[in-house]
């Protein structure tokens, strides 16, 4: 009889660990599994992508982007509904309270942290039983496997720095209490778990994301990539515009960049909630034509062969899976001095890293530009470097073995 496996996540838009769970989705097999899908929000472009075999529990799916306008309107129509089922608000007022006053002592409010506890307490119930249920990212999915699943196993996936991120004990309630295993992205991403539940550590293991370095390479030779006729250098960034990834600092070192009579274009590939802001300090700086933000793309990897530089210049890192993709294409990349990053990027040997500062950002990048060798002998080592992971699937099914 065929083992039944559950996996939840939040949402199933274009990122990182919506990316790495469909490819692990993909690499079980259908034969030995019958495999489940429950997404919290209900929505997200990606599920286009799911395998056949995979069952979306879901009644109601939109398949819309979770960051355009309309999907961000949709996404706080879902989370009105789910405050205001099952008596969700009043049950959880005292707990949200304590958390904002919490999180207003620490001089930072975060209102997805604060609402995901109510996503998770609102989210639809399933009469089955599974062999394992899987929580594949942290916040909503994690409470909803630990509270409201039946599952023989329970597995939690985490892929941020859990305190840079915002979480805290007081926030989950102690969910990771009630896993068998717990997996980190890096060991970094580990460290900084372990240190807020100490207790995990023989249940909590290293579980490195699984890429398909074939399938990439074959998506970059696939597609048209930039279409803008510019004859210059091109530097790329992939990520969500959010405060995480920093990228109003990227835009103050590309004002230094066109001030030091540089001939390079910057282009971010991605969507969020700082797109407005990102914009006006575009246009008060004058980078109209400079530094472009088109938004997120099905395929980003023509765009990644076809660029000179990939910066990653972010605030802290789990383990960036955009890293891993343009390192499979051997491009030269320059990344901040952070969490994760210093996992994946060894300096001067497979790339440069520079502080998250303007001056950092346009030192690191003015060395890679005149130097060509250089870039080539990172992107080789980078290359050579990066691995598929296909071995770390067995951490997970050992589980249930």
């Amino acid at each position: 009889m065929r083992k039944k496996l559950l996996f939840v996540i939040n949402t199933l838009g274009h990122a990182g660990a919506e990316t790495a769970l469909l490819e692990l989705l993909r690499r079980l097999s259908p034969e030995e599994y019958e495999i489940y899908l429950y997404v919290l929000m209900g929505q997200g472009e990606m599920a286009r992508e799911l395998p056949a075999y995979v069952k979306l529990l879901n009644t109601r799916y939109d398949d819309s982007s979770v960051l355009s306008g309309e999907g961000k309107r949709r996404l706080q129509g879902k989370v009105l509904r789910a405050l205001f089922s099952r008596g969700t608000f009043l049950r959880l007022a005292p707990y949200m309270a304590a958390q904002f006053f919490g999180m207003l002592r620490n001089g930072r409010i975060l209102p997805d942290k604060l609402l995901w506890r109510a996503m998770s307490d609102g989210g639809e119930r399933f009469d089955m039983h599974f062999d394992l249920a899987v929580a594949y990212l942290e916040g909503g999915a994690t409470y909803y496997v630990a509270d409201h699943v039946d599952a023989q196993h329970r597995a939690a996936f985490v892929h941020v720095d859990y305190v840079r991120a915002g979480y805290t004990r007081a926030l989950d309630r102690g969910c990771y209490l009630k896993y068998d295993r717990i997996f980190a992205v890096s060991d970094e991403v580990k460290k900084a778990f372990l240190g807020v539940y100490p207790e995990c550590g023989e249940a909590t293991d290293v579980f490195h994301n699984i890429l398909d370095a074939e399938a990439i390479r074959r998506k970059a030779g696939s597609g048209e990539g930039f279409k803008d006729g510019y004859d210059g250098m091109r530097i790329l960034s992939v990520g969500r515009l959010t405060a995480q990834k920093a990228f109003e600092v990227s835009i103050q070192a590309m004002k230094l960049l066109k001030e030091r009579g540089e001939r390079v274009r910057w282009y971010v590939l991605g969507d969020g909630d700082q797109r407005r802001t990102l914009e006006e300090q575009v246009r008060r700086l004058g980078l109209e034509e400079d530094f472009l933000m088109p938004g997120a793309v099905d395929n980003p990897y023509p765009y990644m062969a076809q660029a000179d530089i990939y910066v990653h210049a972010s605030r802290f890192e789990g383990k960036s899976i955009a890293i891993q993709e343009a390192q499979i294409l051997g491009k030269a990349i320059l990344v901040s001095d952070c969490s994760g990053n210093r996992e994946q990027v060894t300096d001067g040997v497979d790339g440069r890293m520079c502080e998250l500062t303007p001056e950092g950002i346009c030192g690191g990048i003015i060395e890679l530009l005149h130097d060509t060798e250089k870039r080539a002998c990172f992107g080789r080592a980078a290359a050579e470097r990066n691995t598929g992971n296909e071995e770390e699937l067995g951490k997970l099914l050992s589980i249930i073995a």
